[in-house]
């Protein structure tokens, strides 16, 4: 299984997994079409499948214009208001692409209907894979947009949380530094933190991503991860876990705004990723932003 990282619009990662003797890709979150199909063209794979995490502008927009260009194209998710959605994917369901298998894993707590994968082959010494999308990203997770603080804890505690701790952990967004400098905020004398933080911001001086993590690192540092820990239960006065990562959340929000105030534009932006407006008209001529480059952490392409 080859995993090719691909950032997107503004800080977004989509993927491309390649099981390698069949030569099969399936494509996860799909936001920008052109730029997936470059790659899939330059690996000379097969794309039968999009998995798409929920149905935000920002991880679902593509679907409709890359069915278009590829059809019969399979785009699964778990939440009707996915984009060219032709089935949707129940929790627990598994799925099966060459040797790779993929379970899907209701994660409800950013969206009702946020589904993530996990990814694994038989007999393979590699470890197997997450696509966590926004329920759960590097030092943090997306915020709480429907559903309860309970719902959402136990899809990070109870349903990822639980994964094999060498889960490579593939999130949505390339967060990974602000999340970090909150979570030093909430356990100032976690070393863990420092040192993430410490290769977080040499990542960043590099623009190399910090995709993937591993679930086990992420239990190490990870504060909506370690709600039971009682550095974090101090840092929010709260006991009950779910209680815990409520009060994470309001302080992460109230920490992003003090750290950078968002001008009318960036809030209307922020609005279109989260789903609360809603997307342009599709028969509006639509022109592609920027992207990155394409990037793997143990291959990058040249």
């Amino acid at each position: 299984m080859k995993v090719k990282v691909i950032p997107v619009l503004e800080d977004n990662y989509m993927y491309l997994v390649i099981e390698e003797h069949t030569r099969e890709a399936v494509a996860v979150d799909v936001a920008v079409p052109k730029r997936l199909l470059e790659i899939v063209g330059r690996e000379g794979v097969s794309l039968t499948t999009v998995l798409t995490t929920h149905h935000h502008w920002d991880h679902a927009r593509g679907n409709v214009e890359l069915a278009r260009l590829w059809p019969g194209l399979a785009v699964l998710g778990a939440d009707e208001r996915i984009c060219a959605l032709t089935r949707r994917l129940t929790h627990g369901e598994e799925l099966r692409f060459g040797a790779i298998h993929v379970r899907c894993l209701l994660t409800p707590g950013h969206t009702s209907g946020h589904m993530s994968y996990f990814l694994w082959e038989d007999e393979c010494p590699d470890p197997p894979a997450l696509f966590s999308g926004d329920a759960l990203s590097v030092a943090g997770c997306g915020p709480r947009l429907e559903g309860t603080a309970q719902q959402m804890y136990r899809s990070l505690a109870k349903t990822l949380g639980i994964l094999p701790p060498e889960t490579k952990v593939f999130c949505g967004h390339e967060h990974t530094l602000a999340n970090l400098e909150f979570a030093q905020k909430v356990e100032p004398c976690n070393d863990h933190v420092r040192a993430k933080l410490s290769w977080a911001k040499k990542r960043d001086e590099d623009d190399v991503p910090t995709v993937p993590s591993t679930l086990g690192e992420e239990l190490l540092y990870n504060p909506f991860l370690r709600v039971a820990e009682e550095s974090v239960r101090k840092f929010t006065g709260k006991v009950a876990p779910a209680e815990v990562l409520e009060a994470l959340c309001r302080e992460r929000a109230s920490f992003e705004h003090a750290a950078e105030p968002l001008q009318p534009q960036a809030r209307a932006l922020l609005a279109l990723q989260w789903g609360l407006l809603s997307t342009p008209d599709r028969s509006e001529p639509r022109v592609d932003p920027p992207w990155g480059q394409v990037a793997h952490p143990s291959s990058p392409d040249p």
